[in-house]
């Protein structure tokens, strides 16, 4: 499972490195276990997909929908902050850490943060309702893909033989 070893690290960049991205559209897989998010560039060079949990790929869904009365669980959190005055300034990703990926929020106004490091599957419909940009480096984008590519692979391979799963889970319990 190549994924799992990812980077542990959390990437450097230089601001030019960067690439900003805007949401596309979501991707709803056969049994909708992890949506996607795609993310692309302005010219739709790039693609980065983002696995969501299924709650925040129902928020940032309801989010996107112009014609829908505004309701977001977020408004509280904007709200706290704006009384705070804490601004978020940019998401970026920073990080593969086995099947998750996380972005870094820089802050504004934090007394003692200027970043705070999140899952981004629980993070991108608050990074959308904040209106925040998103940024991503190339080989964070290609790496993802990689990773995305990786787990469909490994999912539907368990859905054809699910008994190497219950062979793994007996060893594991003996």
């Amino acid at each position: 499972m190549r994924f799992a070893s990812s980077q542990a690290e959390e990437e450097t960049f230089h601001q030019d490195d960067l690439i900003q991205l805007f949401p596309f559209g979501l991707s709803l897989n056969v049994d909708s276990e992890r949506p996607l998010l795609l993310l692309k560039d302005e010219r739709h060079e790039f693609t980065l997909p983002v696995a969501l949990t299924p709650i925040e790929a129902g928020v940032t869904l309801t989010q996107s929908n112009p014609t829908a009365v505004p309701a977001t669980p977020h408004r509280f959190t904007q709200l706290l902050m704006e009384s705070l005055g804490i601004q978020a300034r940019q998401a970026v990703f920073v990080q593969i850490k086995g099947a998750h990926q996380f972005l870094r929020l820089y802050l504004q106004g934090h007394p003692s943060l200027n970043s705070i490091k999140v899952r981004a599957d629980e993070a991108m419909s608050l990074c959308l309702q904040l209106g925040l940009p998103v940024f991503a480096t190339r080989d964070f984008i290609q790496r993802s893909r990689l990773m995305t590519a990786e787990m469909e692979g490994l999912k539907q391979g368990l859905k054809k033989n699910p008994q190497v799963l219950r062979q793994r889970a007996s060893r594991i319990l003996q």
